[in-house]
């Protein structure tokens, strides 16, 4: 197969059940995937939190998705409470919407619901500075469905600002198992890049790797975040797009094979 990563053997480390996107991506630009799964997904042990606030979605302000997956998350969860959210989300009388990037703007609206905020740099750090400059303080508050394991920025400097922010796990990430014939390949140096779309995808491939020379690899990091905790376990990130998704990711990849081919 022709293309940009062709003879290239790219290493993807995201959960079994979310990587087919990036699998594609990279094998139409010619690449031999290696999957390598270094997190599961599961639901949170206590949907309690997550059914409460569904059921009052008219008490908030905001409700702010920090990832598609929590997208997901949160529908199938009021789905199985028989609970139509997009049509929830819409009557709830004030209400908006943030999404913090535009993968996850964009699986709110194969569901139905409008994102009322997109901001331009897809972090925490975006969310949080928009938030703020649309009036969110004291007497606003916040729904915040995430991961059970995610960075505490919003729900610390919003609450520092007097907003009342209910944080929601819709699900948790678990240590992934890995490959044994992917670790193998490793060992034996038959890898030319590995790609992360999160700081936990990164400390469990270190994790699983441990003892094995990852000198030789290129890292391509879906943003910021991952790419400093890559930074601060040791590996120099080679990659980072300018816009956070997965499709960039696969794009930026295979830019810089391109380029290094052209030199």
């Amino acid at each position: 197969m022709t293309g940009r990563l062709s003879g290239r053997r790219v290493i993807v480390t995201r959960a079994r059940a979310q990587a087919q996107a990036l699998v594609d991506l990279l094998e139409a630009d010619g690449a031999e995937v290696l999957v390598f799964p270094c997190i599961e997904i599961v639901d949170p042990e206590d949907f309690a939190p997550v059914d409460a606030a569904l059921a009052h979605l008219d008490g908030y302000d905001w409700v702010v998705f920090t990832s598609a997956n929590t997208v997901g998350r949160l529908f199938s969860r009021a789905a199985t409470l028989g609970i139509d959210l997009a049509n929830a989300v819409s009557k709830a009388t004030g209400l908006q919407v943030a999404a913090v990037g535009p993968a996850t703007a964009a699986a709110l609206a194969a569901r139905g619901v409008k994102a009322d905020f997109v901001p331009e740099e897809h972090v925490g750090e975006g969310v949080l500075e928009g938030l703020l400059s649309r009036g969110a303080g004291p007497g606003t508050s916040v729904l915040l469905p995430r991961a059970l394991e995610a960075r505490e920025l919003l729900p610390t400097e919003l609450g520092a600002r007097g907003v009342r922010v209910d944080v929601v796990p819709v699900y948790r990430t678990v240590p992934g198992e890995g490959d044994p014939a992917v670790l193998e390949r490793l060992r034996r140096g038959e890898a030319d890049a590995v790609t992360f779309t999160s700081s936990s995808t990164v400390r469990n491939f270190v994790r699983l790797t441990g003892g094995v020379d990852l000198s030789g690899l290129v890292v391509a990091s879906i943003g910021p975040v991952s790419s400093k905790t890559a930074e601060e376990l040791g590996l120099h990130v080679d990659v980072q797009p300018s816009e956070y998704t997965v499709p960039a990711l696969a794009a930026a990849l295979g830019e810089h094979f391109a380029g290094a081919a052209a030199d």
